[in-house]
């Protein structure tokens, strides 16, 4: 089957999301969509406006009051569990966004030791050791032990940005002295020096009382959620060793199909190849440097060389472990990661991993259903509308029906390629054909087999029929700056 996944939120979504995609669950399925990633459902320190990667109490799913109320951004626990279910009825798997980095939102402070690092390298010690107040004590007393009675103190804990002395708060990147160790962990990037560190109170995971609560968690969270995959947030900042015992205990003690999809962000292939290997190919990972493609070529129009659009991906290096997206809740704008794939190329990128052979694609919600929001930026206030595609969800339908069989490229002009799916014995499978300039053409042959075949572009973007001469050939059109695919006409 040609799954598809889709990012069913974006980060300046408002509402019951739960409810809503419960509600879409049969018109997602319709369009071909298998699968869903779903935004954090814990309890976080912001309350209701938290995106639930700031992370209080992963125990709440929105059952405790806690945080200003019982619901988060996205609804009850019993909404979550209700959407899963219902997604479970249309055939739809769901992937829980998981984030295991840092911990926000102490209960109580605690008085610990610790040295100030540089920001820019943190192997770089820029203080000696001194005592402070801060916040990493976590009883969550509106839950009152219900599920886990662990309590996280500062030995959970190997580094905070915001400490207290002197009566007065001092900001920057602290690592915490604990029974583990004065160091960072070494096996998390290398960016910055040493990319452990992150944000809030950062996870120890030398700690073994912590990994063994964490195995505790994730068993009671896929037991209570019914979840099918799990998308882990911000890997480059956590250790690769307690990741590969944690996914191997969930593969081999919980679930062993549970999909487990990281983001490890780089815009470098060869590093997240490595990352993959490192995880003995545990997890699959999204496809940064592909997204950073279609960015580029978005921005520079006909001067992109689109025949070297998939030049350096994780689809042309591991395709079997990458996921393949044109945009998301970090590239949206305004947001930190901003790299937002213009409107025009949008149908285009889509077209590219929706269509292609071994492509494990991620639509984007706004693409599919539009948004409108608002955010204050400098002080000033900015509205940005996202329009949805309007060839999205034929292109769903058309990875469904058409994208099928072995796949041969025509990536022989800068601003015109293509490539044929051949479909199988009984049916022929589509022609793609993209132009990033002017209206292109392509000569293709088919083959006897469709000599003498009608052809009609099943996005409408050409009116007219193509036929293939006695020998299977023809030339396929398509607009300029435009996509069209190539169906085969019933005789």
């Amino acid at each position: 089957m040609n799954g598809v996944i889709i990012q069913y939120f974006h980060w300046y979504y408002k509402g019951k999301l739960w409810n809503e995609f419960a509600e879409n669950a049969e018109y997602l399925k319709s369009l071909g969509i298998s699968a869903a990633w779903l935004p954090p459902a814990t309890k976080c320190n912001l309350g209701l406006e938290g995106r639930g990667y700031d992370i209080y109490d992963l125990y709440d799913l929105g059952e405790f009051d806690q945080k200003g109320g019982i619901a988060t951004r996205y609804g009850t626990k019993e909404e979550y569990v209700n959407a899963i279910e219902k997604a479970h009825h249309h055939g739809i798997a769901v992937y829980a966004d998981i984030v295991l980095n840092h911990r926000m939102g102490a209960d109580e402070d605690e008085k610990i030791k610790v040295h100030q690092v540089d920001e820019e390298d943190r192997n770089k010690i820029i203080s000696e050791p001194f005592e402070v107040t801060a916040h990493t004590k976590f009883t969550f007393p509106g839950r009152q032990g219900k599920y886990s009675d662990f309590i996280w103190d500062y030995q959970c804990f190997s580094g905070i940005d915001i400490v207290y002395r002197d009566g007065g708060e001092q900001t920057g990147i602290f690592k915490i002295h604990n029974e583990y160790g004065t160091e960072w962990t070494d096996d998390v990037s290398h960016q910055l020096g040493n990319y452990d560190y992150l944000m809030g109170a950062d996870v120890e995971y030398r700690n073994p009382h912590v990994v063994q609560e964490m195995k505790n968690w994730i068993k009671w969270y896929l037991e209570t959620t019914k979840a099918d995959g799990l998308r882990l947030d911000a890997l480059k900042h956590l250790s690769s060793d307690f990741l590969k015992e944690w996914i191997t205990y969930i593969k081999t003690e919980l679930n062993p199909d549970c999909y487990i999809l990281g983001e490890f962000w780089k815009d470098d292939v060869k590093k997240i190849t490595a990352f993959s290997d490192k995880m003995n190919d545990l997890i699959s990972c999204f496809d940064a440097p592909l997204h950073y493609n279609f960015f580029k070529a978005s921005e520079e129009g006909k001067a992109y060389d689109l025949s070297r659009i998939l030049e350096g991906s994780l689809l042309e290096e591991k395709p079997v472990f990458s996921v393949s997206f044109v945009e998301n809740h970090d590239t949206q704008k305004l947001q930190a990661l901003e790299s937002t794939v213009r409107d025009w190329f949008k149908p285009i990128a889509y077209a590219i991993i929706l269509l292609s052979e071994d492509a494990y694609p991620c639509i984007f919600y706004p693409d599919l259903f539009g948004a409108e929001y608002t955010d204050l930026v400098g002080g000033k206030e900015i509205n940005v509308t996202m329009p949805k595609i309007e060839a999205l969800p034929k292109l769903l339908i058309a990875r469904q029906m058409f994208a099928i069989g072995e796949q041969i490229r025509y990536f022989d002009h800068p601003d015109c390629i293509a490539w044929v799916r051949k479909g199988t014995d009984e049916k022929f499978g589509c022609v793609t054909i993209i132009s990033n300039g002017d209206e292109g053409f392509k000569e293709i042959d088919l083959g006897q087999a469709n000599a003498n075949s009608k052809f009609k572009d099943f996005l409408g973007h050409r009116t007219e029929e193509i036929t293939t001469d006695e020998a299977g050939k023809a030339v396929f059109s398509v607009n300029g700056c435009s996509v069209s695919v190539w169906i085969k006409l019933q005789p």
